[in-house]
């Protein structure tokens, strides 16, 4: 189990849960989107939320900004966060609308929000878990859309939110967080959603 724990690290890497997030949203709402335009959502979250951290992780890298994907140190995390936040803000005001797409729209607020507190805490030289963050505030989009799409569905959010105890096992397997810095990056991350799922729900 030990050698298990850390793949879930690289399977729900944070850069991964907008796309995750995109894809249940789309598959519980089918019938309101067409093929394509399911294929054109997920090709501009794909491109902002994934290749474009991507590249700019290799050229932080390669200028000696940022060591590993994981972002082990405090100090390398605030120029990744602002350009997640820059991302994010890009996404909500250009592509993920909330007259179209309402639910995801707010999502993706809550995780900038979530971003934004992520980058204050390093701030206060605090690393909060970002993968803990991002799939505990996926898990409370996962119970909200259950809600209110009336899914009726328990196994999805009790997937979730077994997933985000994995998670944190496999932060604190790796020895990335202590318990303290999951605790904040379960706070930072469900709090926010919590927050914009009233706008919706």
């Amino acid at each position: 189990m030990k050698k298990i724990l850390p793949l879930f690290s690289y399977i729900l890497h944070p850069i991964f849960i907008s796309m995750y997030a995109a894809l249940f949203y789309l598959f519980c709402k089918e019938d309101a989107f067409s093929n394509q335009e399911k294929y054109f959502v997920l090709f501009q979250i794909l491109i902002i939320t994934i290749l474009v951290p991507v590249l700019f992780f290799l050229l932080l890298k390669s200028t000696g900004h940022v060591n590993s994907i994981m972002v082990h140190e405090t100090s390398q995390r605030k120029i990744p966060l602002l350009l997640q936040c820059f991302l994010y803000i890009l996404l909500v005001k250009r592509s993920i609308i909330i007259t179209r797409y309402p639910e995801l729209h707010f999502f993706f607020l809550g995780a900038l929000f979530t971003s934004i507190l992520a980058l204050v805490a390093t701030l206060f030289k605090l690393k909060p878990s970002l993968h803990v963050a991002a799939i505990s505030g996926f898990t409370i989009f996962v119970i909200g859309l259950n809600i209110h799409l009336q899914m009726q569905n328990p196994y999805w959010p009790a997937l979730l939110i077994l997933l985000t105890g994995i998670v944190a096992s496999s932060r604190m397997e790796m020895k990335a967080h202590t318990s303290r810095e999951i605790i904040l990056g379960l706070f930072i991350g469900v709090l926010p959603q919590i927050l914009f799922i009233y706008l919706w729900l």
